[in-house]
């Protein structure tokens, strides 16, 4: 099943998309999420780099059997989470509420 948007709400997204609010979201949304994007790769890409050259490095034992490596990779879940969660606070706090108040206008002007 498709759904079909009618006139007056492709109007009306047409209208909020193009107030300063929803710019400001979006400005807000990608500061967010292209830096920590990258971040995260760069992180990534460090791990997978120093598993294909540098396997002296991740081979070093830091406790009993526990190595570089497996600190890398267990750190990569951390990170994972970690971005999760910072980016749920930075959404409620900076993106939820103009999101809101544009879905109220949208839901308000579609009626």
């Amino acid at each position: 099943m498709v759904d079909r948007t009618t006139p007056s709400q492709d109007a009306a997204y047409e209208r909020i998309r193009a107030t300063d609010e929803f710019a400001s979201l979006k400005k807000k949304y990608l500061g967010f999420v292209v830096p920590m994007t990258i971040a995260f790769m760069v992180w990534y890409l460090l791990f997978v780099v120093c598993s294909n050259w540098a396997p002296g490095f991740m081979n070093t034992q830091v406790i009993g059997n526990i190595n570089i490596a497996l600190i890398f990779g267990l750190l990569q879940f951390v990170t994972t989470f970690l971005i999760a969660f910072l980016y749920s606070r930075f959404s409620t706090a900076n993106l939820d509420p103009t999101a809101d108040k544009l879905r109220a206008e949208y839901d308000k002007e579609i009626r």
